[in-house]
């Protein structure tokens, strides 16, 4: 049976949302000349808007708790592009970290609550690929918007690829006003009770999984560009094509990942997460040579978010009560990853070692994860608790 496609709305809206994150880098240059701000200090906008993330999750967890689903999503695109506008009207670089900060709030709960509201409309045997085509948006824009929205902004000035960001983000409010059933407002229940769901073990485990798998990720392709110049031989000017190859496994694996999760989830997981592991480590070897590293590359890609969905999945199945807040925090936790990845991947070069020994660093955290999952299959059995099925919460069927 074919998905809603009201699915697509919210693809659309995670598109944006990814497109604005990772653009600013490839605009840099730009940004800083017309800022007054050297390199540098320009690419902390990148980690101003991850920190953004982190604290608006929580925030706007709480304020959009007891609205209707649908007004929640609109709201938040609203949010979205009213940062990306400010973005493009920035006078100075203290009001563009601000904007981006101010953008970033709606980014963890939109993709939260979007993920279960796509859960919720599937077939319950096609949840995890519902939440892994709404995902698709932000592959998509890593393929398509990024490097599309850095073009842009030098034929034109950086300035309009934001204003084009804040279009993009209309279009997809747009498509969620029209697409998107109405749905009734979450169940009115204390902010206690709804953080109390924090307590239960498989929640955390499953939420440190997600900030680890995001980890392992960003540990090595933060630094690919000087892994892929320096170590591989690559040109410079040929690199841009590798990661839009890279970015398509990403696309396909995100998908894959939705069909493993409705088939067999925290194996699936475990499985991903070792192979990830072994991938990375033949990295340090196929690294030195283009043809074995593209190829790597590719498969990592694809094995790299095939665990996005599963991951999501859990998490919310062990949340029932507050899948919600818990899918919010959840995308809070995959930015913590992505943060403490870039500083993990830095270590070896801080200590001297060659950019070849960075995939070690995303292996071991990768085998981490792997190790977690083993623990949390464990702890399952020992409590003689079995996978929850992820049942949607009797308030939340489209209303008539």
């Amino acid at each position: 049976m074919a998905l809603p496609r009201s699915i697509l709305a919210l693809s659309a809206g995670c598109f944006g949302i990814g497109t604005t994150e990772f653009v600013v880098m490839g605009l840099l240059p730009d940004v800083a000349r017309d800022l007054q701000v050297d390199i540098p200090q320009a690419g902390l906008l990148v980690t101003g808007y991850a920190v953004g993330v982190i604290i608006g999750a929580p925030i706007l967890a709480i304020l959009t708790a007891s609205l209707p689903r649908k007004g929640a999503l609109l709201g938040l695109m609203g949010i979205f592009m009213l940062g990306n506008i400010f973005c493009a009207l920035a006078p100075s670089y203290e009001l563009m970290m601000a904007a981006r900060v101010f953008t970033a709030f709606a980014h963890a709960a939109f993709m939260g609550i979007a993920a279960v509201v796509a859960a919720d409309l599937a077939e319950p045997h096609q949840r995890a690929q519902a939440m892994a085509l709404t995902m698709a948006g932000l592959t998509v824009a890593n393929v398509l918007g990024v490097p599309g929205g850095t073009a842009f902004g030098q034929a034109f000035g950086w300035r309009f690829t934001f204003v084009a960001v804040a279009v993009i983000g209309g279009i997809a409010a747009l498509a969620v006003a029209l697409m998107v059933p109405k749905m009734k407002a979450h169940k009115a229940q204390s902010m206690l009770r709804e953080f109390a769901v924090l307590k239960r073990p498989q929640v955390v485990i499953g939420m440190a999984m997600s900030a680890m798998s995001a980890a392992a990720m960003f540990a090595v392709y933060t630094y690919i560009r000087p892994i892929l110049t320096d170590v591989t031989g690559i040109a410079v000017s040929s690199v841009t094509y590798v990661l839009v190859v890279f970015g398509i496994g990403l696309t396909i694996g995100n998908l894959i990942g939705g069909r493993l999760a409705d088939w067999k989830l925290m194996p699936s997981l475990i499985g991903l997460f070792l192979f990830i592991a072994g991938l990375l480590a033949l990295f340090t070897v196929t690294s030195a040579y283009p043809a074995a590293a593209i190829a790597t590359l590719i498969v990592w890609g694809m094995a790299g978010f095939a665990v996005v969905a599963p991951l999501q999945m859990h998490v919310v199945k062990e949340a029932k009560g507050a899948p919600n807040l818990v899918s919010v925090l959840n995308h809070a936790g995959f930015n913590i990853g992505c943060a403490s990845g870039a500083f993990l991947g830095g270590l070896p070069i801080s200590y001297g070692l060659g950019y070849q020994t960075i995939p070690w660093v995303g292996a071991i955290v990768a085998l981490a994860a792997c190790l977690t999952g083993l623990f949390s299959l464990w702890l399952s059995r020992r409590q003689g608790d079995a996978e929850p099925d992820y049942v949607p919460e009797a308030d939340t069927v489209p209303a008539e």
